[in-house]
């Protein structure tokens, strides 16, 4: 398939012309049908000339071109309206009536505080002129009203509060939020391309608009992504001086499958600093080796790496209710496990040529010993709570 995508070089067509590239040569395996497909990226300084060409052998087309920022409120029209208009002249004057999405924005809908919007009323001129195409010709357009866009690669101070609060939090410098409560509507990079990827593939979702709400039907006149996410600015600023503070407290916020923290931490990452990128930890160092706090979770406990030297053995305590992993990686030692009261032993010889995980059970004193005479004893430690000092949970008590 030949695939055409203009604005290639913005935040969402680099996105998708990336993604688009490793379903091509096979490095993503999920699309197959896809595999070989041909990508013509086409941006503002592309040779014009090759805008012929393109529109000649093109399968489908992404329309991302236009303008968000532009010096004067003229240039809306220009942008977003003329470069379409150019583009589907372009189409329809080689017979190709290849499927066209278009990249419009909920401004569009000219409703509440978008009603006088210069960029809105040129997305939904753009809007109209695709329909017209498409009743005009029969050729197939997909117009999506996005909600406001987040990611990597999105450019801050420019049409992305998100991106701006990002960028300088993670850079120190300073926001400005005039309203904390104010609710935005967010779609995430990722979701997008996942449904532009169906578009292509004739998955589009379709939808028909309630206000600026999108109503599913199978035969509406508009697309949309069905995942997006609605956050107050105040909720965002909060996560991110916590995803700021997490190399010192080590506390990692809930990230759960598909939530907007998870999406939002990973775009928070993309704005860091070299200088941040990596960063110490406290390592608490005596005679017998090291033990170092990696990470710390609200309700997934937290990770830590003790190293022992040889011979050493460390331990020798046990625990109500807290409950741990012992996960030998490098080295050659011996788990012992004895429960309160009882003389029975439990022995488990560990080593990291053939890792396995231990559990470290509620009730039972237990204890570590590298058994190597030269080799350090590295072993990983899962516990299921952080280490609370007010209540250590956590008594001396010798195996044997």
């Amino acid at each position: 398939m030949n695939i055409l995508v203009t604005g290639a070089k913005g935040f969402v067509g680099k996105n998708l012309v990336e993604n688009l590239k490793t379903i091509s040569d096979g490095r993503n395996k999920l699309f197959p049908s896809l595999l070989g497909s041909i990508i013509y990226e086409y941006d503002i300084d592309t040779d014009p000339a090759l805008l012929n060409g393109y529109c000649t052998s093109c399968d489908f087309v992404f329309n991302f071109a236009g303008v968000n920022r532009p010096k004067e409120n003229s240039e809306f029209m220009a942008g977003n309206f003329g470069f379409a208009s150019t583009l589907l002249d372009t189409l329809k004057r080689h017979g190709n009536k290849c499927p066209v999405m278009l990249s419009s924005s909920i401004q569009a809908s000219l409703i509440g505080r978008y009603g006088q919007s210069d960029y809105g009323k040129s997305k939904l001129a753009g809007e109209e002129l695709f329909f017209k195409y498409s009743a005009e010709t029969g050729a197939p357009v997909l117009v999506y009203r996005f909600p406001n866009l987040f990611g990597k690669w999105c450019r801050p101070n420019y049409n992305s509060a998100v991106a701006t609060f990002c960028n300088n939090i993670a850079n120190d410098l300073p926001i400005t939020v005039s309203d904390p409560s104010v609710e935005l509507e967010l779609l995430y990079i990722d979701d997008l391309v996942d449904e532009m990827i169906q578009a292509l593939l004739g998955k589009a979702h379709h939808c028909n608009y309630d206000g600026l709400s999108p109503i599913e039907s199978s035969e509406g006149r508009y697309c949309y992504v069905p995942v997006s996410h609605k956050v107050t600015l105040g909720r965002i600023v909060e996560l991110l001086h916590a995803f700021k503070e997490q190399p010192v407290t080590l506390m990692m916020p809930s990230i759960a499958s598909g939530s907007f923290e998870k999406k939002l931490y990973s775009t928070y990452l993309s704005y860091l600093p070299p200088s941040a990128v990596a960063f110490p930890l406290k390592m608490n160092v005596d005679g017998r080796g090291s033990f170092t706090e990696l990470l710390k979770t609200a309700s997934c406990g937290q990770v830590s790496v003790n190293i022992s030297k040889p011979g050493i053995t460390k331990g020798q305590h046990w625990h109500n209710s807290k409950w741990e992993f012992f996960i030998v990686v490098s080295g050659h030692g011996l788990i012992q496990e004895r429960r309160i009261g009882s003389d029975e032993v439990l022995d488990f010889e560990v080593s990291g040529e053939r890792i396995e995980a231990v559990h470290m059970l509620p009730g039972y004193t237990h204890n570590i010993t590298n058994l190597s005479d030269t080799e350090d004893l590295v072993t990983v430690m899962w516990a299921n709570e952080p280490f609370d000092p007010k209540r250590p949970d956590t008594f001396a008590e010798k195996v044997e």
